[in-house]
């Protein structure tokens, strides 16, 4: 089944409060999918900084000490953990090597996500009690998307979860099953792409990764996964700047919107929507079969 949200801001005042919104967004959403949950958040910046969130199944371990040894490979990084994860801050002109160095002196460390922007945050568990062990209601941003998973063809695990990340800034939530993802993933790994997990989702995520390395927006990559990724499908898709989403033309899949001079919001239902400031002037609808929908700070501006 599982259950996806997703919220765009659009006015600046609201921005303090989008993990506290967020939040309550993915806890309506547990009968969904109470096994484990995820969420991404966009914001907080800092001009020549770069972010991971990595995660460990042992953090007493992994996470102690991770700065200075971190220093001692020549990489200056400021460590913020939270529970299972840490978010690991370094200069931008240092992510392209701060991975090898991670698999060298924390082997078991898992990266979640990296980019100027994103922080990805997912655990086995309810919803309610992901959100609580990341304190995901202290979290400001720009936009941010989430998961409670289901898992019907899978084992549940932290790396099942969603969101799935696959390159910089770009994470993906999926609701759906794909049929096309084995032959599609073979076709990925000649081009360069890796994979954490057997998941389907990962594949849609790496496809559309691979589709903006080759110089497409989101609203571009979106449109042709409607060509080239079979089954059924409706994804919520995050950028450093965007916002998309789309579904399958056959849409079997629940899926509502809503916008309003502040934000655009996406839910699984409409009840993860009933508490958002001034829903009830929002426009809402069902988003179209085979339709993709996106929205960008840096086109806005």
């Amino acid at each position: 089944m599982c259950g996806i949200v997703g919220l765009f801001l659009k006015d600046k005042a609201l921005e303090p409060r989008l993990g506290d919104l967020l939040s309550d967004m993915l806890i309506t959403m547990t009968d969904r999918g109470p096994d484990s949950a995820g969420i991404a958040i966009y914001g907080g910046t800092t001009a020549g900084k770069a972010k991971l969130t990595v995660q460990s199944a042992d953090p007493a371990s992994d996470f102690t000490d991770l700065g200075s040894d971190l220093a001692t490979a020549d990489i200056d990084a400021a460590v913020t953990i939270k529970s299972t994860h840490a978010v690991i801050e370094i200069a931008a002109s240092k992510l392209g090597e701060i991975r090898a160095i991670l698999c060298d002196i924390r082997p078991n460390i898992r990266i979640m996500g990296s980019g100027e922007s994103v922080e990805i945050f997912k655990e086995i568990g309810l919803p309610k009690d992901v959100v609580s062990r990341f304190d995901v209601r202290s979290m400001g941003g720009t936009h941010g998307i989430g998961h409670t998973r289901m898992a019907t063809e899978s084992a549940v695990t932290t790396f099942g979860a969603h969101p799935f990340s696959t390159g910089a800034d770009q994470c993906l939530v999926h609701n759906g099953s794909l049929s096309n993802h084995n032959n599609l993933r073979r076709e990925l790994v000649r081009e360069g792409m890796t994979f954490e997990t057997q998941n389907d989702s990962e594949v849609a995520a790496a496809y559309l990764t691979a589709e903006m390395a080759k110089g497409k927006d989101l609203r571009q990559a979106l449109t042709g996964a409607l060509d080239d990724l079979d089954g059924f499908f409706t994804f919520v898709v995050g950028t450093k700047s965007g916002f998309g989403v789309v579904r399958d033309p056959i849409a079997c899949k629940p899926a509502v919107m809503a916008e309003t001079d502040q934000y655009v919001a996406f839910g699984s239902e409409y009840r993860a929507l009933v508490n958002l400031p001034g829903i009830e002037t929002a426009r809402v609808w069902e988003p179209e079969p085979a339709t993709v929908y996106f929205w960008d700070h840096e086109k806005a501006a």
